[in-house]
């Protein structure tokens, strides 16, 4: 797919400078010079459709953790920070149950209209450099935030390598982040493609099949395991189409194609409330905002991307 690395978090090139993480001195030296990210609760400093950068030792850092290097950006090195402990004043408004936190968080030592916003809420507004850093610096800073203790002897353990390994002072075992491959399918027969629906999702938003690799099993065999489990309909040959990474918290979605060997849906209810064939022209109207009764997948999301891919006959 020619157009695979224009999806959002992808094809941005940052310039990850993995020699730097070892060296101390210079990590030191380029937090000096550099600048930060900060993150509250997983969400990113933002001010309109931009990411807020700000130098080592600004007040909005004083209860932060240790800052993680994402790589050099255009000569500047680039930092998050996780300000998770930092407690908005009494009042403010928190984020709730539901689909999408709409809330923005204003930090006291920040200037008016800047604040922590939620990712799923902007990333399509941002530029592919501003993505990838964003997405980078969310799902290493959510790894932290679940990975502090061995997982060979329960010890803490230590953040080293410029944040992008876990060194255990007890046992010596090291860790490093993870990333959960998750195939999700464009599942078609003949003019019609397959969307499914997952139970909590707003009113009428349907998207495409999707499902965690399992351990031991090929990403053809995960693609028509998942649409089997999730529909009982069954599938030929699989292709590869994209790839997105996905930081809620940290997954990789592996795009990928498949055709039906039949259209009868017999729906797991514990996966999906409901699955569905949607013909090609009935799509249109989606994306168009006419249909009575389907919205689309979330505008960045890489099933609106290849579904749109689709509809304009673009795959190849």
């Amino acid at each position: 797919m020619r157009i695979a690395e224009t999806v959002t978090f992808g094809g941005s090139g940052l310039d990850r400078r993995a020699g730097l993480r070892r060296d101390t001195a210079g990590l030191a030296a380029a937090l000096a010079s550099g600048a930060v990210l900060p993150l509250w609760r997983g969400k990113p400093l933002m001010e309109g459709d931009h990411p807020v950068w700000v130098p080592k030792g600004h007040p909005v850092l004083e209860q932060a953790r240790q800052p993680v290097f994402l790589g050099i950006d255009d000569g500047v090195p680039r930092f998050a920070a996780d300000l998770s402990d930092w407690v908005p004043d009494p009042g403010a408004e928190l984020p709730g149950p539901g689909f999408l936190d709409q809330t923005v968080q204003e930090h006291p030592a920040m200037a008016k209209g800047q604040g922590f916003a939620e990712l799923r809420g902007v990333m399509a507004l941002l530029s592919p450099r501003e993505a990838e850093l964003v997405a980078t610096a969310k799902a290493i800073l959510q790894w932290h935030a679940s990975h502090g203790f061995c997982a060979a002897c329960g010890a803490r353990s230590d953040v080293v390598q410029g944040g992008w390994q876990r060194s255990c002072p007890a046992c010596g075992a090291q860790h490093f982040p993870r990333t959960d491959p998750v195939v999700i399918m464009l599942v078609t027969h003949g003019n019609s493609v397959l969307l499914g629906r997952s139970p909590g999702w707003p009113e009428g938003m349907f998207s495409l099949l999707a499902g965690f690799v399992e351990p031991g099993e090929t990403l053809e065999a995960a693609v028509r395991r998942e649409v089997l489990e999730e529909t009982g309909v069954t599938c030929g040959a699989v292709g590869y189409l994209a790839s997105q990474p996905w930081p809620f918290p940290a997954s990789l979605m592996i795009g990928a194609r498949t055709e039906a060997t039949g259209t009868a849906i017999a729906l797991d209810p514990l996966e999906l409330e409901q699955a569905l064939w949607l013909p090609r022209e009935e799509l249109v109207s989606v994306f168009d905002g006419r249909h009575p009764v389907i919205r689309p997948s979330r505008k960045g999301a890489i099933a609106n991307f290849i579904l749109r891919a689709w509809l304009a006959d673009r795959l190849d």
